[in-house]
């Protein structure tokens, strides 16, 4: 049986569709979490993107990703010094797929980041007359550590699930996201809503 939230889920989607051409902006409603242990602004407040093996070893698909990581961190108030940078920032994607009842439709997954690497799978394949709407996941990670300590000093995430996806326009958004509130975010679990600007406008 689909959950209720699911359910819920599918039902806003749909009245969302309805009243797409009445509105021109969608909004993006992801779960954010994050955890922090400064109160300002590095000084200067400079970062340095470090890739893990897996995204250097698929750079061309990673750079897309990285463009977007870099203008959030921007919007946030960091400035791009790999020289002398004030911190060391990782960043990690996971997107994935699946149909609703998902013990029956096991998920399909890629991305990039800590314990993941780079990985696929396809979900086993079903009678499309069967299907339910297709249920898409994307989430990031960004983890920021002092440069000279090499100690975490921010973590955060942020994860939005719905039957519609832009890629990679939703991982921008969701970038924007993790880093709302930085540096002294609500610590833990809350919801961000953020416009989905179209296809080059900007948010």
């Amino acid at each position: 049986m689909t959950p209720l939230w699911l359910r819920r889920s599918f039902l806003c989607a749909s009245a969302a569709a309805l009243l797409a051409g009445c509105a021109s902006t969608r909004v993006v409603d992801s779960q954010v979490q994050s955890w922090s242990t400064i109160n300002t602004l590095p000084a200067p407040p400079t970062y340095r993107l470090e890739k893990l093996p897996s995204q250097q070893a698929s750079a061309k698909a990673f750079a897309p990703i990285e463009a977007l990581a870099h203008t959030a961190l921007q919007r946030a108030g960091l400035q791009r010094d790999d020289a002398q940078p004030s911190l060391i920032v990782e960043v990690g994607v996971r997107a994935g797929q699946a149909l609703p009842d998902w013990p029956h439709y096991p998920p399909a997954w890629w991305g990039w980041g800590p314990g993941r690497g780079w990985r696929y799978g396809m979900r086993p394949g079903v009678m499309l007359r069967e299907l339910p709407p297709t249920l898409y996941r994307r989430e990031v990670s960004l983890e920021l550590r002092d440069a000279r300590t090499q100690q975490v000093v921010y973590e955060t995430s942020a994860l939005f699930e719905d039957v519609w996806a832009d890629d990679p326009a939703v991982f921008g958004v969701l970038f924007d996201a993790a880093l709302s509130g930085f540096p002294q975010p609500p610590q833990g679990p809350r919801q961000v809503r953020l416009p989905l600007a179209p296809t080059g406008a900007p948010r």
